[in-house]
């Protein structure tokens, strides 16, 4: 005759933040420092194609370097966030969150003056419109990574340590 043990497993997590700012370059290896590398050169190659058009004074013009700066600073503002741990510092502001709208604003901006910089013809609008729109599909990504993220509990920044104790259950022995 054969007993089983009855096993309970019982888990927590813990999340740790360190709430120092510190200058922490290795977010730039990251897939996600990686995204906002790519996104700050796509919007300052799409910028420098259409300002360097004769045409750049045109509102279509206007319009895609309007966009191309707003994509700039909102990457570049959030890749210095991370980088010096102020994400993590303020970790009760909802970055994903914010990562997520402002990227999708941003894809949709996009979509709008690259379209209408391509359809005006000039070869350099044409070439800032292709860069528009790269970037637009890597912002849209982002914002769909953001929303996976959000949905899966993550963090912005900070590590979250999860402790599983496993208790076992033994029946006495027989006499």
């Amino acid at each position: 005759m054969a007993f089983q043990a009855n096993t309970q497993s019982m888990g927590s997590s813990n999340v740790v933040f360190n709430t120092q700012t510190r200058l922490d370059t290795s977010y730039v290896k990251t897939k996600e420092g990686i995204i906002k590398l790519v996104e700050i050169i796509l919007d300052l190659l799409g910028f420098i194609c259409v300002q360097s058009s004769s045409f750049w004074s045109n509102w279509r013009g206007v319009y895609f370097n309007v966009t191309a700066h707003l994509g700039l600073w909102f990457s570049v503002i959030l890749l210095l966030l991370y980088i010096f741990h102020l994400i993590e510092k303020y970790h009760n502001v909802k970055w994903l969150q914010i990562e997520m709208i402002g990227c999708a604003i941003v894809t949709f901006l996009y979509l709008i003056a690259s379209t209408i910089v391509v359809a005006f013809g000039s070869a350099a609008y044409s070439a800032g419109g292709f860069f528009g729109y790269l970037a637009m599909v890597v912002y849209g990504y982002e914002a769909f990574t953001k929303f996976q993220a959000i949905k899966r509990g993550d963090l912005a920044q900070g590590s979250r340590v999860v402790t599983k104790q496993t208790h076992v259950t033994t029946p006495p022995a027989l006499p």
